[in-house]
């Protein structure tokens, strides 16, 4: 692993603004060497710029050494393409399946995409056994297959377990290492077993207890080790209740467990209760953090994560499906406008006042949908919750439909107060205001609710379905009462 910069917590932004401006002057001097070349002695320019890039390549690479594995990542994500390339022989050996694991899969697959299978191999061979399976489905099968036979029996075992479970679950996250004893031993006994360790797993708070055949039988905490007699045996101090996944278990429900309890780490079992391997925290905050990006990209309509620096090609079909239904929503809400343009003829206002209707609605609607989402998240939304939450939400839009139409017809019959139909404008703002926060109110809390009980992600497209419900019902509402009052 690449020294941490234990100072700097913005040590890879540091680095990478670094050496941006070291690209952007190694650019300089070749775009320089290569004009004075053709000029001077055209015959040796290829020569002198490779000398050049020797230079820079110089120039450049200890500060690549100089970083975290974390850092490194960080900067290589953060560079277009062809810097990719030109940074990454540079990152030692030693580093560089560390480096893999913190890239986004998007980035990972183009650098995995450049290598050649003897240098992909020599990463892959030095990666963990679940780091492994995390990555099996980017890598040749060829550089699988090689790495497997220089493992040993267990680890093959481990590797085929962890590609075994689905990638959501808690299998395919665990780790293999860990620190298992016997409940007949003494602490004596455990103290002198843990010095013969060079080091611990990293996140190592609590020793597993097992028996013979492996079945998780409790937890011994680090600290009762160090605190109690050396002649006191394991089964008298340790935690016959301590908390316990399973693999099959989804690894977004752990890591609420693991928020909720203040976990560090935890065994995971199977179905037999045997131990196979543990969760620890670090892993579980890689988990939070991809279900946030996840659903940011799914309010937006985005399918999948997507590399900053992708070809506009695959960046443009990414996009397509939510905007091709924005398209179709957009038809739809010009539709409703056009089934009332007698109405709209007559009294041109409305169409200055239509947007309000629909933006105000919009936003209170994301605002719903945005709690929601989060409890749903959490777990805290389920049986009877769902409909005491939802009559607060529809009360809570009913207020604020009163408060704020209010204010926006007092405005509206201010506005136009020198026509004969200030009065009637202002009571159809309050009144579509409030039917459209209401409808918002409804939509925020069903979409997601459905999606979530159909195994989808609840956030998915969710914003762009009360767009289209807040316009298109906004115009309705507010256009069918003018046609009504007027």
């Amino acid at each position: 692993m690449s020294r941490p910069s234990m100072r700097d917590p913005e040590a890879g932004l540091h680095a990478l603004e670094e050496i941006q401006a070291m690209l952007a002057r190694f650019r300089v001097e070749s775009e320089l060497v290569h004009r004075e070349q053709m000029v001077a002695d055209p015959s040796r320019r290829e020569l002198v710029e490779q000398l050049v890039a020797k230079q820079q390549t110089a120039a450049l690479a200890p500060r690549i050494r100089s970083l975290h594995a974390a850092d490194i990542a960080f900067v290589l994500e953060a560079l277009p393409p062809e810097h990719r390339q030109l940074i990454w022989p540079l990152v030692p050996e030693a580093d560089q399946a560390d480096v893999m694991v913190e890239l986004p899969s998007p980035v990972r697959v183009g650098l995995i995409g450049q290598m050649t299978r003897e240098a992909l191999l020599q990463m892959a061979q030095g990666l963990d056994t679940d780091d492994l399976a995390a990555m099996a489905d980017e890598l040749p099968q060829e550089v699988i297959d090689r790495v497997q036979q220089g493992l040993s029996i267990e680890e093959r075992e481990q590797l085929r377990a962890a590609m075994s479970y689905p990638e959501d679950s808690v299998g395919a996250r665990m780790d293999f290492e860990m620190v298992t004893i016997r409940e007949d031993v003494t602490l004596e006994v455990v103290l002198r077993y843990l010095r013969r360790f060079d080091s611990l797993p990293d996140h190592t708070d609590q020793i597993f207890v097992v028996d013979r055949r492996g079945l998780l039988l409790g937890g011994l905490a680090i600290t009762q080790v160090l605190l109690h007699e050396p002649e006191t045996e394991v089964t008298n101090v340790m935690n016959a209740e301590v908390f316990r996944l399973n693999a099959r278990d989804l690894a977004l429900d752990a890591a609420q467990a693991f928020q909720r309890y203040d976990l560090v780490s935890a065994p995971v079992i199977d179905d037999s209760g045997r131990l196979i391997g543990r969760l620890s925290v670090s892993e579980v905050v890689d988990v939070i953090q991809e279900e946030s990006d996840a659903d940011v990209l799914a309010q937006a309509g985005l399918r999948e994560e997507e590399d900053l620096f992708a070809s506009v090609w695959a960046s443009a079909k990414n996009r397509w499906m939510w905007l091709a239904l924005n398209l179709c929503t957009a038809f739809f809400a010009s539709r409703v406008i056009g089934a009332f343009e007698d109405t709209v003829e007559r009294v041109v206002a409305l169409a200055a006042l239509m947007p309000i209707v629909a933006g105000i609605a919009g936003n209170s609607g994301n605002q719903t949908m945005t709690l929601f989402i989060r409890s749903l998240a959490l777990g805290q939304v389920a049986g009877p919750n769902v409909w005491r939450l939802f009559s607060k939400e529809i009360a809570i839009a009913g207020l604020n439909g009163l408060v704020w139409g209010g204010v926006a017809g007092l405005f509206a019959w201010w506005l136009y107060a020198d026509t004969s139909q200030g009065g009637l404008l202002g009571l159809t703002m309050m009144l579509a205001i409030v039917l459209n926060l209401l409808i918002g109110a409804m939509i925020a809390i069903l979409v997601p609710l459905a999606l979530d009980r159909m195994g989808r992600d609840p956030a998915m497209g969710a914003s762009v379905l009360l767009t289209f419900s807040t316009d298109s019902m906004g115009f309705f509402i507010f256009l069918g009462l003018a046609s009504l009052f007027f």
